[in-house]
């Protein structure tokens, strides 16, 4: 079953362009200028039942415009779209039942009561019983370890805290489909690699589907075996995330601190007929990038220890963050 469905999804939206000078200024009054402007340009996404994908784009790439529309928020200028078998804006009311989102600037918690009365409201909201709510809620309050909050106000609790409840929170009707829109901006490692961990359980003990939004490209490596990758409002890649690092991601940099001065002329010398390039970061220190399969960094470790006395090497596979940094430089990476 498809949790989300989107051809051709398309948003426009129409800005004011106020024109210069007075006597613009004045005309302004009587006839204003339109700029159409496209921040979703013909998206298709498919996300099937128990997916965890990552949806990724630069600021202004559409990322947020696209899941305002997918949580009914935002109505589509064109396109086809279903989410859970609805449609999300015309078909509000009942939608929202089988989706949890959390935003991570935003909250849906009561900033002056306790976090147990946010969840007492919520439960309502949502028409659970007192058993759904119980046979749930106790397996996620034990897993985000957020039992010792429920008494305290929201405005009383750290960043950290308060998006560990924010998720809780979002899971109290145990929604089939959640959105995560930044859900660690601005949190510590040992939160970030709790709330992960809670959502891989979510998603092996019940099958939630998941569509995450974030900068931080280790949330989806460490989640996502699938990348949606946004530019512009297109979809510029969508694909595996072992594929995007075999296509984009194979080279390598030794890294070599030698143990007095060395010339760059010398060092390319010394490695003539290697397909690499040398980056001097100072007298001492060098940096070799070559794709992988093109070098044998055991050649270039003997050509170089042979002539240089060498204090330190260290070998490198590029980030996910250079990968990403290099499909926006060279524009296209449909896969």
């Amino acid at each position: 079953m498809l949790r989300i469905e989107a051809k051709g999804l398309t948003k426009e939206f129409k800005s004011y362009r106020s024109r210069a000078g007075l006597s613009g200024a004045f005309r302004d009054l009587f006839n204003r200028e339109y700029k159409l402007m496209r921040a979703v340009d013909g998206v298709d996404l498919q996300v099937g039942e128990g997916e965890m994908v990552g949806y990724i784009g630069e600021n202004g790439a559409g990322k947020s415009t696209t899941i305002k529309m997918l949580t009914g928020i935002l109505m589509p200028t064109s396109g086809y779209l279903r989410v859970n078998g609805m449609d999300p804006h015309r078909e509000r009311e009942t939608f929202v039942n089988t989706i949890g989102v959390v935003f991570g600037q935003r909250s849906q918690l009561w900033w002056d009561i306790a976090v147990q009365e946010s969840f007492a409201l919520l439960k309502k909201v949502y028409r659970l019983s007192d058993e759904q709510y119980k046979d749930h809620m106790e397996h996620v309050i034990d897993v985000l370890d957020i039992e010792e909050l429920l008494t305290k106000p929201v405005r009383k609790l750290s960043l950290g805290q308060r998006m560990r409840c924010e998720l809780a929170a979002a899971l109290i009707h145990n929604p089939p489909l959640l959105f995560l829109d930044e859900p660690t901006i601005g949190l510590d490692v040992l939160v970030k690699l709790k709330i992960r961990d809670f959502l891989k359980e979510i998603n092996q003990k019940y099958g939630t589907t998941i569509l995450l939004t974030t900068h931080d490209l280790s949330d989806i490596e460490a989640l996502c075996s699938r990348v949606v990758m946004l530019d512009e409002g297109k979809v510029i890649y969508d694909g595996g995330l072992h594929n995007l690092r075999t296509t984009w991601g194979n080279q390598k940099t030794v890294h070599v601190e030698f143990a007095a001065e060395v010339a760059l002329d010398e060092l390319q010398v010394a490695t003539a007929g290697l397909s690499l390039t040398w980056h001097k970061e100072s007298d001492m220190e060098y940096r070799a990038v070559f794709v992988e399969d093109a070098v044998q960094v055991s050649d270039l470790l003997s050509r170089i220890i042979a002539r240089y006395e060498v204090k330190d090497v260290s070998i490198e596979a590029i980030s996910t963050e250079e990968i990403v940094r290099k499909i926006y430089e060279e524009g296209y990476a449909y896969a």
